[in-house]
């Protein structure tokens, strides 16, 4: 669940940096929205509060962790910790909240920040260092702390650096990802013409680009054996030409398992079929507003969704999706 649209950043792969800010009070959702949805979902096993925005800004943040934690509910978000203060920590270590992921996209000062634009370097690896003590003060094994890193051209080759870093600040669990989204579906001189273009000039797919990579992903293997950092390298294989899905196997496996497994709710209550999708205008299989979820769940148009990824065209939102096509 989005809660909260507004983010106190503009990252330069993010969809939030090529549209108007959002206001924190006007971007949240409601608590009550999300307490109907946990409400209405008894058998509800995980439950991620986060979208586009910066979760630590929605006003409603504790008491909805709360709300689902005192339902036995698994619950965590990702965070770019600018605003995890030692308060903010030591509440969530308090809360039991199960894991908290934080995107850090560089080794060194200007490499962060030159793509994490209005963060501090520097007050993130405090942050993360504050939780990962008020953790050990508390005597606590929650949250889970792990470090998201974007692989593009402009950072791979920190890579075995950042996994240095991180294991003396005591992080140690780094998770490698690629671009989310190619947004190849959308229209090239449309409302995402920007964030395509970003996309297209970052990927790792090709010739000396492809080579590099593979070089920084060796160097942080063998820096993650050395300083005992769990790491999580994707695939540096271009995708597939023709939309369908590198998993895809014999008995018409869809691909991608989302629409079956779980959901994207908008901090408006938009229901789309994943959070890889990255825009509230994209697709939309129903609104909180004004149907339940059971009937969202159930309706013809998320029917009509698993149908296509089960047929040789996925959804088009579906083309440019790194987890669809098995890059991610």
């Amino acid at each position: 669940m989005e809660v909260t649209s507004a983010c106190n950043l503009r990252c330069a792969m993010c969809l939030v940096a090529y549209r108007p800010p959002v206001n924190k009070i006007t971007g949240a959702m409601p608590l009550s929205m999300l307490q109907g949805l946990v409400d209405e979902l008894p058998e509800l096993r995980e439950l991620t509060l986060q979208g586009l925005g910066e979760p630590l800004l929605s006003p409603h943040l504790m008491q909805m962790v709360r709300y689902a934690k005192e339902r036995g509910i698994r619950v965590g978000f990702n965070s770019n910790a600018t605003l995890l203060t030692g308060r903010r920590s030591r509440e969530l270590v308090e809360v039991g909240l199960d894991w908290l992921h934080t995107s850090l996209d560089g080794a060194d000062r200007a490499t962060f920040e030159g793509i994490r634009v209005g963060a501090s370097f520097n007050e993130v690896l405090r942050n993360l260092s504050g939780l990962a003590a008020a953790k050990r003060a508390a005597g606590a094994d929650r949250p889970q702390l792990r470090v998201v890193f974007v692989a593009m051209r402009r950072n791979v080759a920190q890579l075995p650096d950042l996994v240095a870093l991180l294991a003396g600040i005591g992080v140690d669990d780094l998770r490698v990802q690629n671009l989310s989204h190619s947004f190849a579906d959308t229209d090239p001189a449309g409302a995402y013409q920007e964030i395509r273009t970003y996309a297209e000039g970052e990927a790792l797919w090709q010739g000396e680009d492809r080579e590099a990579a593979a070089t920084a992903f060796a160097a942080a293997r063998a820096a993650a054996a050395k300083y005992g950092v769990a790491l999580r390298l994707p695939s540096l294989d271009p995708p597939p030409a023709d939309h369908a899905p590198r998993n895809r196997r014999d008995g018409g496996h869809p691909g991608c398992t989302w629409p079956w497994d779980a959901a994207y709710v908008t901090s408006t209550g938009q229901v789309q079929p994943c959070c890889m999708v990255m825009g509230d205008d994209r697709v939309s299989l129903g609104s909180l507003s004004r149907e339940s979820f059971a009937s969202i769940w159930n309706g013809p148009a998320y029917q009509q969704f698993r149908r296509a990824l089960h047929g040789t065209r996925p959804p088009k939102v579906c083309e440019g999706c790194a987890l669809y096509r098995g890059t991610f």
